[in-house]
C-alpha cells in the first residue's frame, strides 16, 4: 500500500479508541444493576468525590463539553439521582448535588472497579500491566490537554 500511514493497524488512536469502547462494554453488566449508563457512572464518581459542584466543573473533570453533560444531568435528575439548582451567587451557574438515592448508589458501586480488574486479570492481564497502562494513558492525556 502506498499510504502505509493510513492503515488502521498503524494508527495510535485506534487501539485507544477500541480499548475504551471495550472497557465501557465490560462495565455495562455491572452498571445495569444500578440502572445507569457509563457516562452517568462517571458523573457519579465526580460527585462522590465532591458533591455540590457546577456543571462546568463536572464537564472539565470528565473532559467533556457542557452541552454534552447537560442532557446527561437532566436525565439523572429525572431518575432522582441528582438535583440541579441555579447558584444564588451567579444565576449563570448551575450547581449539581446528589440526592439520597445518588449517595446510596455509592455503596452499591464500590465493588465495581475491583470486579473489573479481576475480570481483566482472569483474561491474562496482570494488575501491574493494568496500572502501567493507566499511568501511560494519564501521561498521554496530560500531554494532549496541554495543547488545548
Amino acid at each position: 500500500m502506498q499510504y502505509e500511514q493510513l492503515k488502521l493497524e498503524n494508527q495510535i488512536c485506534f487501539p485507544v479508541y477500541a480499548a475504551s469502547r471495550l472497557i465501557t462494554r465490560a462495565y455495562q453488566p455491572h452498571l445495569e444493576k444500578l440502572g445507569i449508563t457509563y457516562p452517568q457512572y462517571l458523573v457519579l464518581m465526580v460527585l462522590w468525590e465532591e458533591d455540590r459542584i457546577t456543571v462546568n466543573d463536572i464537564a472539565t473533570k470528565l473532559i467533556l463539553n457542557t452541552n454534552t453533560v447537560t442532557p446527561l444531568l437532566k436525565r439523572m435528575e429525572v431518575m432522582g439521582i441528582i438535583n440541579r439548582q441555579r447558584s444564588l451567587d451567579d444565576e449563570r451557574k448551575v450547581l449539581i448535588n446528589l440526592t439520597d438515592k445518588g449517595c446510596r448508589m455509592r455503596e452499591q458501586a464500590a465493588a465495581i472497579p475491583l470486579q473489573l480488574v479481576e475480570e481483566l486479570q482472569q483474561s491474562g492481564i496482570t494488575e501491574e500491566e493494568l496500572f502501567g497502562l493507566k499511568r501511560s494513558l494519564e501521561k498521554l492525556i496530560n500531554q494532549l490537554r496541554g495543547r488545548e
